[in-house]
């Protein structure tokens, strides 16, 4: 059944969601600001493992040396550039306090900030990567769940770590996952075959640099609106199609 990926993995999120809040209360404030610091180190070695593709051999041969690295950044401007326009990060941030104010009105103003932030950073880490790419591309093929499957215990184990500290924002990011996986998955079904290597390989190096600024969200380094910078995944193959129809 294609798109049983996805539902299986927004079902982890759900339930790891739940498993979180269930203990979060009872863990101490200290603790609760480890665990999302030790998010933050492991969403940072995604990031460097993902921007690792700027070394793809056929993404390089495609576009030349320094092609992949100028493409990134081009990407990463431009589509902060649109994101900042669209205002991308306010209407997530607003959604998510939309959301809260009709499931939870009686919460101070640190619980609705704290709601917004699980979804906006979970939606982030749990949309953002090859699995969750490359796996909905392949579930739309026809050629099995196997990759959403491992997206799906590793996001369940995560929204247990994020919804203790965050609360059930967390388990929101789940309509998110549905509908970025949902796009990708038919995506699959009506143009994976033709998807060029190269493309995937910018979209998970584009995402790389995207992962790298939620890790120091997630570390309080700085406030990076990544969301603003989401149409970079979007920029980044057409411009690796353009550079290599150009050469």
């Amino acid at each position: 059944m294609i798109g049983l990926g996805t539902l299986l993995n927004m079902a982890a999120i759900v339930i790891g969601s739940a498993l979180g809040v269930l203990v979060g209360h009872r863990l101490p404030e200290r603790t609760r600001e480890l665990i999302m610091q030790a998010l933050g180190l492991v969403t940072l070695v995604v990031a460097a493992l993902n921007i690792a593709d700027i070394f793809d051999e056929t993404w390089v041969g495609e576009v030349g040396d320094a092609g992949p690295l100028l493409i990134v950044l081009a990407a990463i401007v431009i589509g902060g550039v649109v994101g900042s326009l669209l205002r991308l990060e306010q209407r997530a941030e607003a959604f998510g306090g939309w959301v809260q104010r009709r499931v939870n009105r009686g919460a101070d103003d640190a619980g609705r900030a704290r709601f917004i932030e699980g979804f906006v950073d979970a939606s982030l880490l749990f949309c953002i990567g090859p699995l969750a790419i490359l796996g909905s591309i392949s579930d739309g093929l026809g050629r099995g769940i196997d990759q959403l499957a491992l997206k799906s215990v590793i996001d369940g184990f995560a929204s247990i770590a994020f919804a203790a500290s965050l609360g059930w924002g967390v388990a929101l990011s789940a309509v998110t996952v549905g509908i970025v996986q949902g796009i990708f998955t038919l995506l699959g079904v009506l143009v994976g075959q033709v998807l060029a290597t190269s493309a995937i390989a910018a979209i998970t190096a584009t995402g790389g640099v995207i992962l790298l600024g939620l890790s120091l969200r997630l570390l309080k380094v700085s406030r990076i609106a990544v969301a603003d910078l989401l149409p970079a995944l979007v920029i980044a193959p057409l411009l690796t199609l353009a550079v290599a129809a150009w050469r």
